[in-house]
């Protein structure tokens, strides 16, 4: 059985293009021997002078020797025209012979400009399992290397004949490290719905890949990245690294929620927690019991905090604030000082998502990066966004899953929107979804959600944060099967399918926008939107 890279494509429940791909990887992977691996969702993204290059490989077959065979899948029907094969997609067409010769050449430019590789053997066929091809001979392609319809059942055979398996030589263990630095296999710390779960991202060029590889003194580095680019990943790898050396690291962000998260999956030694816990956990330090039930609370808490002089328990060799648009300066302030004079500082925010309206926070004298790749959110919700936000908003679509178009519900009244977000449940369910896999998000906060204060809509149990906290200053949430947060809580999280509901503004201003985008990067597969019929009025507006 062929080793298949990344692994858990057998848990994914998707539809569309990408369930026929998953059906590919379950023949490939019973249909070859264990001489060879397959990666699938190859993706790059590279410079060539001042024009970006994007390259795609539905999936990589690696042979023992290290020889390389690129599979290009068309679900569906083709078009046969004098130029070659044409797949047709809304408003555009493109040429599969062109597609694949660039594809290939792209990746044997880049295998030569390695340098560490010994000369390996590179090929490429056509895979369109619903579709035959009649004239093989004005394809575009060698006929030997196109898999249509009739000759599917003899896929793994032909690609054996293709790429034999041959011996291991030096170059198999570099070609291997080559694919994997493409698609830079890490644990996606997104929060899913509250559970501690444990999938493989792919993360093409991603921060946790090359933000790292970057050498100053004093190390601080500023990083702006968009929704999904992989900023929690790269906190996650320096958390990681700074174990790894013997150090301690402390991981501080704004959000209740993801610093939850980042608990569980973060290895033990150091700290993660968010501004307020950090201010709690002084306090107990110092002898002192925090008490939650006081007004101003939280005030008094941090007030008290601030007083107490730092002892070496609070002392960290690598400090992490994620959510930096959310920090103000006296909260900075009161977190670097929990930084030794040595420490490598990191600092992880994304201006879109500053959904309080807070300033930007000064950090003199950092180096900034910017980073602009969402690889979340797919291609739709993306191509939405830019559209949506005004300013020449610069996001590129980096994401390996194929998804289905955004859908639009519109609703008059409250009981309108609860029908609209069950009937939301029910195309989420009948799209292959579970109910762990959904979550419903709400455009406002807690304070004005009529849906937040709901246990149960319909057959749908709902799961949503109380307001309150226990003795131990943790939130207590209902039981219940599905998700329920407001889009202030839910930032730096994620779910294959996400339902944005009770959008309801006037006039779609920048704080509007700014919600929407938030809510909407949420999703990883699946989006719906629910808006009230003036809102969607409005956003269509907008859209054109």
């Amino acid at each position: 059985m062929a080793r298949i890279l990344p692994d858990g494509w057998r848990e994914l429940a998707v539809t569309g293009a990408a369930q026929r791909e998953i059906e590919t990887l379950a023949i490939l992977a019973d249909g070859l021997p264990d001489d060879y691996t397959v990666y699938h969702a190859v993706h790059w993204t590279g410079i060539d002078g001042r024009y970006a290059i994007y390259g795609e490989i539905d999936f990589a077959v690696v042979s023992l020797a290290g020889d390389l065979l690129l599979i290009e899948q068309k679900s569906g029907f083709l078009d046969e025209t004098a130029d070659g094969l044409v797949k047709q997609y809304p408003g555009k067409s493109k040429s599969i012979p062109v597609q694949i010769s660039r594809m290939l050449s792209q990746l044997r430019g880049k295998l030569a400009g390695r340098g560490d590789i010994p000369s390996v053997h590179t090929d490429a066929l056509l895979y369109c399992p619903d579709y035959t091809v009649r004239n093989p001979e004005t394809a575009g392609l060698v006929p030997e290397r196109i898999v249509d319809a009739s000759r599917r059942d003899q896929l793994c055979r032909i690609i054996g004949r293709l790429l034999p398996p041959g011996e291991k030589t030096l170059a198999t263990a570099k070609v291997h490290a080559f694919l994997r630095n493409l698609i830079q296999l890490d644990t996606d710390v997104s929060a899913l719905m509250g559970h501690a779960r444990k999938v493989v991202t792919r993360v093409s060029g991603g921060l946790a890949h090359w933000a790292r590889r970057l050498e100053f003194e004093p190390f601080r580095l500023r990083i702006n990245g968009t929704a999904g680019s992989g900023k929690t990943q790269l906190a996650l790898a320096e958390f990681r690294a700074t174990l790894d050396a013997g150090k301690r690291p402390l991981y501080v962000c704004f959000n209740r929620p993801l610093a939850d998260h980042f608990s569980t999956i973060a290895p033990a030694g150091g700290l993660a927690c968010t501004y307020h816990q950090l201010c709690d956990q002084r306090l107990r330090d110092a002898g002192e019991m925090p008490d939650f039930s006081l007004p101003n609370a939280f005030e008094r808490l941090q007030k008290r905090a601030a007083e107490l002089p730092v002892s070496a328990a609070f002392l960290f060799d690598t400090l992490i604030v994620d959510e930096g648009q959310d920090i103000s300066e006296p909260w900075r302030d009161f977190i670097f000082r929990h930084a030794r004079p040595e420490a490598r500082m990191l600092w992880l925010e994304d201006p879109l998502q500053n959904l309080y309206g807070r300033p930007p926070t000064p950090l003199p004298g950092w180096v900034t990066l910017r980073a602009q790749s969402n690889y979340r959110s797919p291609r739709p919700i993306v191509e939405l966004l830019r559209r949506l936000l005004l300013g020449g908003l610069e996001i590129e679509a980096a994401s390996p899953i194929a998804a289905d178009e955004i859908e639009f519900l519109d609703y008059a009244d409250t009981q309108g929107m609860f029908a609209r977000v069950k009937e939301a449940i029910r195309l989420c369910y009948s799209a292959g979804f579970r109910k762990h896999d959904v979550a419903i998000v709400s455009y406002h906060g807690r304070e004005q959600s009529q849906l937040l204060t709901l246990d149960r809509l319909g057959q749908t149990s709902l799961r949503h944060f109380t307001g309150e906290y226990d003795l131990f200053g943790q939130p207590v949430y209902t039981p219940g099967d599905v998700l329920v947060e407001s889009v202030y809580r839910f930032k730096g999280q994620a779910a294959p399918a996400v339902i944005l509901t009770e959008i309801d503004f006037d006039v779609l201003d920048d704080k509007a926008a700014r919600k929407l985008f938030v809510g909407a990067t949420r999703s990883a597969m699946k989006l719906v939107l629910i808006l009230h019929q003036k809102s969607a009025a409005r956003l269509l507006e907008r859209l054109g």
